[in-house]
């Protein structure tokens, strides 16, 4: 026990190993050396060119059962075409890939049936529905 309160204090580094840029997305140059950052008894050093949280971006929602299972249904829902895509601004239609993303919010309506409480249940029912309605609708289209 005493050795693991002597190495709590010690901490560990992180370096970053990619092969692109974080920042710019480009590849890097081998002479380039990785940016890391050191984490000691709960705080953080963070790399000269790094900052903890982009200024730019809010605080994140809270994650739960049902933040979970919109954002899979959001996602469901822009490879049907129904949203735009955030990172193009176009709504594209990956049919193949919505299925997937309907058969795994089944999968995790089955799995987890008699452990949510009402309000999750029938979220997932809810949705469920519609993106399968949507997805009878796009392959209609196709």
């Amino acid at each position: 026990m005493a050795e693991e309160e002597k190495q709590e204090g010690k901490g560990f580094t992180v370096q970053d190993r990619r092969r692109f840029s974080p920042e710019t997305g480009e590849a890097r140059e081998v002479s380039e050396e990785p940016k890391g950052f050191t984490i000691s008894g709960g705080s953080e050093s963070v790399g000269e060119s790094q900052s903890k949280t982009p200024p730019s971006h809010e605080p994140l929602p809270e994650i739960n059962f049902s933040t979970f299972i919109i954002s899979l249904s959001t996602q469901a829902l822009m490879h049907l075409g129904e949203i735009p895509n955030p990172l193009g601004g176009k709504s594209e239609t990956d049919i193949p890939v919505a299925k997937q993303m309907i058969d795994i919010l089944g999968m995790l309506q089955e799995k987890t049936r008699g452990n949510l409480d009402a309000g999750e249940e029938r979220l997932v029912e809810d949705i469920l529905f519609d993106l399968r309605m949507k997805y009878v609708e796009a392959v209609k289209k196709k």
